[in-house]
């Protein structure tokens, strides 16, 4: 079913041949406006607004910049080096490192999500006037394109802070260039809404959203604003009605064993068909490691991330001082030199989230450190691999490879999954006063990381590591320490899936947090500091708009504040 639906994305691909970029109205090549005229039209544009989840838009550039997975925005945070050589994606390497200019090509994201804007506003206005013409309403149609334009705008939004908002008026009359006076939470709020009203609660096409998918996504743009007691229901809601489970197996969530289970609530459906595919993730084609004729060696997943996955013996994470001691890592080590993997407590969920030495590598074999990781002692990458992006050796379904060694993973990725949902909740009920309650939903996470499968070593016979974890036995009763744990669970869980630079930002604390990592990474990576610039509440919590995006709208887009 899910190849049933993206199949007709290359067709789309060849009709709409011209550029849509935000100030440009999306051309129609090789289709008539009188053809697109009918229901078969509205459903041709929507399959278009689906396209550009993948971050993938006519005319655009290097895939990487506007990826939908938001992989590179990780490498922002604590959790994510951009990894391989320093100078290798030098453009990148600056917004790691900090030093952020308004030319920057990977802030391109802002053109591939009003590509998704433009998109979804061409099937609205369309439907607009089928509608005038006497046609039949097609409600549901219109709730899936915003649904879709609420999700571009979300994007938007958090990325930059103060995106300008294009309705579907704006795009009938070709007026793109709109001001960006503030933030569209309004606008977004108002689009997921009409979806929760106008959606089914269940879809027989895979990949397309529901209603429940929609109210997710409405309580999650409430967080973003810290409006706590607007969330809540809506999360409760979901929580105790909805159709969604835990998998019984954390890892599966990134596995094709997984894909589109009782977990997923909306998802880009990537698809590798005959090991070769437009459907597969172009934009995480970096992300592979430098081994068993993969590419490129990017997204390295960083020491405080992996210091962050420690217990205390009782199963329980070292909420304040995971940075004390660190994991024991084989950095400055050749693949040739002994080594010996970290003895102590560890969540099994590291094993799942990060390719450490000695360890197997998502059934490749044992990781032989070095060997695969492209980064050289000079660069600031540190040792470690990516694993969630990457694919199960054996789950051909999920692989291809492009012309130049690429990886197209056919692995979907999860915008919403409903360990995302319980942990929201929890946070929403800390900030309420309901602190059992939120230890909970906190618990229902780490049952299922303590009940999953464990990584297990190379003869298969007992677990790779020391693994302990447990859920919390005693009542919570100190707002600042629920609240800490919640937080801190949510790093765990989400590790290197696009979150956690966005939720420093939403939290207040990603000045003191990324100063404190920059100081701990040093520890183990002695370059990065030297390399690293500051971090600086408010102007860095957001990324400056694009110099060019300014340019064409004739100054009617204000820059950010800082830049």
């Amino acid at each position: 079913m899910k190849k049933r639906f993206f199949v007709y994305l290359t067709l789309f691909a060849v009709i709409f041949a011209c550029s849509d970029d935000f100030t440009d109205v999306p051309a129609i090549g090789a289709l008539s406006d009188q053809t697109l005229q009918n229901e078969a039209g509205v459903d041709l544009l929507l399959v278009g607004a689906y396209s550009t989840l993948d971050g993938i838009r006519n005319g655009g550039s290097d895939p990487w910049h506007g990826t939908g997975d938001n992989w590179w925005l990780d490498a922002l945070s604590d959790d994510a080096h951009k990894g391989s050589t320093d100078g290798d994606q030098a453009d990148l390497f600056l917004l790691e490192t900090y030093d952020w200019t308004t030319g920057n090509p990977y802030l391109n994201i802002w053109n591939s999500r009003y590509a998704g804007v433009n998109r979804a506003n061409a099937v609205i206005d369309l439907i607009a006037k089928l509608e005038a013409a006497g046609g039949d309403p097609l409600p549901a149609k219109t709730a899936e394109s915003r649904f879709l334009r609420g999700h571009y705008n979300f994007d938007l939004q958090k990325i930059f802070g103060n995106p300008p908002y294009i309705s579907e008026e704006n795009f009938a009359n070709s007026e793109f260039n709109q001001a960006n006076s503030g933030p569209i939470w309004d606008q977004i709020e108002a689009d997921f809404q009409f979806a929760v009203d106008n959606l089914p609660t269940s879809q027989a096409d895979v990949g397309r959203p529901t209603s429940w998918a929609a109210k997710a996504y409405l309580a999650k743009a409430h967080m973003y604003q810290g409006e706590y007691s607007a969330a809540l229901p809506i999360l409760t809601d979901i929580v105790n009605n909805g159709p969604y489970a835990l998998l019984a197996n954390f890892a599966d969530n990134f596995r094709l064993a997984g894909e589109n289970g009782s977990e997923s609530i909306f998802a880009i459906q990537y698809t590798s068909d005959s090991g070769n595919s437009f459907n597969g993730n172009l934009g995480g084609t970096l992300n592979f490691p430098n081994a068993l004729g993969f590419c490129c060696g990017f997204f390295q997943p960083t020491q405080d991330l992996v210091n962050a996955y420690q217990t205390d013996g009782t199963g329980l994470p070292l909420l304040d001082t995971f940075n004390q001691t660190d994991v024991t890592n084989d950095h400055l080590l050749a693949s040739s030199d002994p080594f010996t993997p970290h003895t102590g407590p560890l969540d099994p969920r590291l094993d799942y989230t990060v390719g450490r030495r000695g360890l197997d590598y998502n059934g490749y074999g044992l990781n032989p450190g070095q060997d695969w990781v492209r980064a050289t002692n000079a660069d600031i990458s540190g040792p470690y691999l990516p694993k969630k992006n990457v694919y199960q050796n054996g789950e051909s379904g999920n692989q291809g490879t492009g012309v130049w060694g690429q990886q197209s993973s056919g692995i979907n990725y999860h915008i919403l999954r409903y360990a995302d949902v319980l942990l929201m909740a929890a946070e929403a009920e800390v900030e309420v006063g309901s602190l059992e309650t939120a230890r909970g939903y906190v618990n229902e996470v780490r049952n299922r990381a303590k009940n999953s499968a464990y990584l297990q070593n190379e003869a298969g016979t007992a677990d790779a590591a020391n693994y302990q974890i447990e859920p919390y036995t005693v009542a919570w009763t100190d707002a600042a320490v629920a609240r800490n744990a919640v937080r801190f669970e949510r790093r765990l869980e989400l590790a290197m899936e696009g979150h956690r630079f966005f939720d420093l930002v939403r939290w207040g604390v990603a000045e003191s947090v990324i100063s404190a990592y920059v100081t701990n990474e040093t520890r183990t990576i002695d370059n990065f500091g030297p390399k690293v610039g500051t971090f600086s509440s408010p102007t860095n919590n957001i990324l400056p708009i694009p110099i060019n995006a300014i340019d064409l709208s004739g100054g009617v887009i204000q820059q950010n504040p800082g830049y």
